[in-house]
């Protein structure tokens, strides 16, 4: 039986953060919009008063992963609430947008189901369930209305998300994206500005733009600023990089997750031009084969994709490479899996994503025929790892003898030991004061680790050498 280890007085959240960064976003947000109320974060379920799982509903194992800890959840709730005590639990995210209804009947333990574009309203809904002590559901898509309520926010250290995009309106077919967090809405660029100014007075260095599809972010521009370089009155995400990049104390920009199709000359233009927006891309492809792009309606060609590349190696040379990867989608041949594989030899990647395809139910992609067998994806899969894998290995080690700039984020599990971030989004070890937290400084690689750099933070005279 679990030991109740709650503090006496305060209450106390537990949030569980399924899949993307997006949902690591918005576990954040959440637990600012109950600071107010008097929760603070807690490490584990057992020490809560209220439990969020904010959920992912990209794969078939991560919903069901959703279901198992519900399980393990109404045990703890049960000893709880036998010994006088109380907890309440709440399923967020995209599971809860898709299968409001099927969680609750499957899971009557759950007190509030709220989807990604409602959770704003976590208070009230927090509020209502104390007051009709019933199940509540709210999975209301208002997407303008979370942003203008979730202004405000704290920083918790030298990095931060900022979501300015939300929706997907492309409908891959073996997406559910679209059904759960609805159609593409962009934030104003006032309000991103001022929420990128309000985080780095709060110290935070570097911030990562985020959305389903960032780079279908628009914008019209903000009063006084004219037209975009490229003609027209709306803003792109290649404008909204140049115009943050002049916020004080902000040294770093990046943002993911991309799509091919929303690429523009103005985006590729700002690797080239700003220094401060990271040399580093996350443009997924999924596959290398035309046929199955189609069969997916990605909307481009290998070709196009591989094109896309060139243009922005063209424009920052030393650009680190990160994609997307489905094996196994239905009607994939051998042939066409011969093709991602020569496409990921083309392209050489510094990172990457590979996932064997799932059936999500009301997917165009779950009834097509044609269906690959399990043992082929394993196997399609365990190969397509393994190249993606030598490639990055052979972008890190490549790195050895390079001075690079790290942005330190935490103390490392060694004493005396910081971990930060290269340019390349790299994990990089450096023994180094726990006053560098927070600061950039050169640190010249020695090494490399099976998932991370390690370097030696260098002097002023050796960074200028």
């Amino acid at each position: 039986m679990m030991t109740d280890i709650r503090p006496k007085q305060g209450k106390s959240v537990f949030i569980r953060t399924y899949g993307c960064q997006m949902n690591v976003y918005d576990s954040e947000r959440m637990a600012g919009l109950l600071k107010p109320l008097g929760y603070r974060v807690a490490d584990a379920p057992d020490a809560a008063d209220l439990v969020i799982l904010n959920t992912c509903h990209i794969r078939e194992k991560a919903a069901e992963k959703v279901y198992s800890d519900l399980g393990r959840l109404k045990r703890l709730k049960t000893e709880r609430e036998s010994a006088g005590g109380e907890l309440k639990i709440a399923v967020a995210g995209c599971v809860a947008q898709a299968e409001g209804a099927e969680i609750t009947r499957r899971a009557p333990v759950v007190d509030m189901v709220v989807g990604p574009q409602a959770y704003h309203r976590l208070p009230e809904l927090i509020a209502r369930a104390a007051r009709d002590k019933g199940d509540v559901l709210d999975t209301d898509f208002a997407v303008e209305e979370k942003f203008d309520r979730l202004a405000a926010r704290e920083a918790e250290g030298p990095t931060a998300f900022l979501t300015i995009q939300e929706g997907c309106d492309k409908f891959c077919t073996f997406c559910v994206v679209p059904y759960t967090r609805g159609e593409e809405v962009s934030r104003h660029v006032d309000a991103i500005v001022a929420e990128a100014r309000s985080l780095a007075a709060q110290g935070v260095r570097e911030i990562t733009l985020l959305g389903q599809n960032v780079n279908a972010w628009r914008s019209a521009a903000p009063a006084g600023a004219g037209g975009d370089a490229w003609g027209g009155s709306d803003w792109k995400l290649g404008d909204l990089c140049r115009h943050l990049a002049k916020v004080d104390d902000l040294d770093r920009i990046r943002f993911t997750t991309s799509h091919p199709r929303d690429m523009d000359d103005g985006l590729i233009a700002a690797f080239a031009e700003e220094e401060k927006l990271m040399p580093y891309l996350h443009l997924p492809v999924q596959a290398g084969s035309d046929k199955i792009l189609k069969a997916m309606n990605r909307g481009h060609t290998a070709a196009h994709y591989a094109g896309l590349i060139e243009r922005v190696r063209a424009a920052r040379p030393d650009i680190a490479i990160s994609g997307d990867f489905i094996v196994g989608f239905p009607g994939e041949t051998n042939e066409d899996f011969e093709e991602t594989l020569a496409l990921v030899e083309t392209i050489g990647y510094a990172s990457a994503y590979s996932f064997k395809y799932s059936r999500r139910p009301g997917t165009p992609g779950a009834a097509m025929q044609k269906q690959v067998s399990e043992d082929e994806k394993d196997d399609r899969l365990a190969r397509l790892q393994a190249l993606l894998e030598r490639q990055r290995q052979e972008f890190n080690a490549a790195r050895i003898g390079d001075t690079l700039p790290v942005l330190f984020e935490k103390p490392g599990r060694m004493d005396g030991q910081l971990i930060g971030r290269s340019p390349y989004l790299q994990s990089v070890h450096v023994c180094a004061p726990h006053s560098m937290l927070g600061r950039i400084a050169k640190v010249k690689i020695e090494g490399v680790t099976p998932n991370a750099l390690a370097g030696a933070l260098q002097t002023e005279d050796e960074a200028a050498a």
